[in-house]
């Protein structure tokens, strides 16, 4: 049974001038996941596979970002920047290794899939030495061109090099290439610097290979999967992409999405069954939205949970920390943030909810808000299962409201309720009888003596 063993080495050394960001290019989003993170999760993962990602010399940055995604990465540091082969020999000592496969992929191309990856291999297990990831270019311009003969890969050619004819040749080079294991170093090493900038380029890979007689493939994939960024603009255009096909994933799920061009996903957003999403909602990361869901017009969404059967919006904000439980009802102009609030419970206006916990079944009236910060400290409300806050009250924390416990309108809770209890804190009303009418008639009589005088000035003596 043949080595099934392979390593994945993604280059992610660049600094993206392009960009004009004092972010690093391969740490810019796209679905609310960087552009190393897309990559890195495409990558094969299992016992048999290994990781390598080659940075730059001081982004740690970027080796903090693989090793959240990919615990599993080494990080190598590629101390000048001479080509992409001398980036991909920066992990000699994981090629070494001697894994069967070795996939080189683009820390910057995040709408590569798994699939795709995994398709690369397929010519190295039937004798190439070489597979190259080739596309259909609607306007060729500028990229390098793959020159078949029959199956085999002949040439990469550039375009500053190519004559009339492999010009007119639409395969073009994606930059992504695999190479057996056996023979990985003996053509990287082979590869010189003999061209104007004096670096070291990977598609010479292929010419090698044919030197030495091996052989080289290559596979096709769509244009759209091996977008490289280089630019903000062209960031837009892969955020348009990836949302299509987040769109699609989730319609062919079973989630209803009214009015699909204008909701947002993130890449790991996940749907229960039976979940609708109404026209201009954005979600953010790490959210999870369980069966029968509605999330309503103009709400927005990052790192929460959500029950089934819950109501969110029109116009809600979730921060990350919420947990909403089955059938909670978080309405128009609510806010949550850091909240767990238990099954049945209701927000339904204008409310703030910080911190907090709220019990099953207990209700916060509109313009209700926690008062979480003290300027230095949050503080965590709780609110018990069955409890009733009534509208526009401001609940102190750090306080406990206890079950079936009832707050009465208008009041600051600065001190703990007993379960059951009533609470009220208010000013004593106030009545006098025709205060307004007198007030309204005094203001008109000054505002007419007023006017006198002011004519009195203007007559003429």
């Amino acid at each position: 049974m043949p080595d099934s063993s392979s390593l994945t080495i993604v280059l992610a050394a660049g600094e993206g001038t392009r960009m004009r960001s004092a972010l690093p290019k391969v740490l810019h989003p796209v679905a609310g996941q960087s552009l190393l993170a897309h990559v890195l999760r495409a990558a094969p993962n299992g016992a048999n596979s290994a990781l390598a990602v080659v940075v730059g010399p001081d982004r740690q940055d970027v080796a903090d970002e693989a090793k959240r995604v990919r615990a599993d990465a080494a990080v190598f540091v590629q101390r000048e920047r001479l080509g992409t082969a001398h980036a991909v020999l920066a992990a000699r000592e994981a090629i070494a290794r001697g894994a069967a496969h070795v996939l080189i992929a683009f820390g910057d191309t995040p709408l590569i899939s798994a699939a795709t990856l995994e398709s690369l291999r397929a010519p190295l297990n039937d004798g190439a030495a070489v597979a190259v990831l080739g596309f259909r270019a609607a306007d060729p311009k500028g990229y390098g061109r793959l020159l078949m003969s029959g199956d085999r890969l002949t040439a990469i050619r550039e375009e500053a090099d190519a004559t009339d004819a492999e010009r007119k040749v639409t395969l073009c080079n994606a930059g992504v290439m695999a190479l057996a294991g056996n023979k990985a170093l003996t053509i990287l090493d082979r590869i010189g610097n003999a061209n104007k900038k004096g670096e070291y380029y990977l598609p010479d890979a292929v010419a090698i290979a044919n030197e030495l007689g091996l052989k080289a493939s290559a596979i096709e994939t769509d244009e759209d999967e091996v977008r490289g960024i280089n630019t903000k603009a062209q960031l837009a255009e892969a955020e348009q992409v990836m949302q299509a096909r987040l769109r699609r994933q989730a319609l062919d799920a079973g989630v209803t999405i009214i009015a699909p061009e204008t909701v947002f996903l993130a890449a790991d957003t996940q749907f229960g069954k039976d979940v609708t999403i109404e026209p201009f909602v954005v979600i953010g990361p790490g959210v999870t939205i369980a069966d029968g869901a509605v999330i309503h017009s103009f709400s927005h969404v990052t790192n929460a949970t959500i029950g089934k059967n819950v109501s969110v919006g029109p116009y809600a904000r979730l921060r990350p920390g919420t947990s909403l439980g089955d059938g909670v009802r978080i309405g128009n102009f609510v806010e949550v943030k850091a909240a767990t609030l238990g099954a049945g419970a209701k927000a339904n206006h204008l409310a703030y909810i910080g911190d907090a916990t709220v019990g099953a079944n207990a209700n916060l009236g509109a313009g209700t808000i926690t008062c979480n910060y003290d300027g230095f400290d949050k503080h965590r409300t709780e609110v018990g299962e069955g409890a009733f806050v009534g509208t526009n009250s401001s609940l102190v924390a750090p306080v406990k409201i206890g079950s079936g416990a009832y707050i009465g309108s208008g009041s600051v809770v600065t001190r703990n309720v007993p379960d059951d209890a009533l609470m009220l804190e208010r000013s004593e009303q106030t009545v006098r009888p025709g205060w307004a009418k007198r007030f309204r008639e005094m203001k008109l009589a000054a505002k007419i003596e007023k006017a006198a005088e002011k004519a009195k000035d203007k007559k003429p003596e």
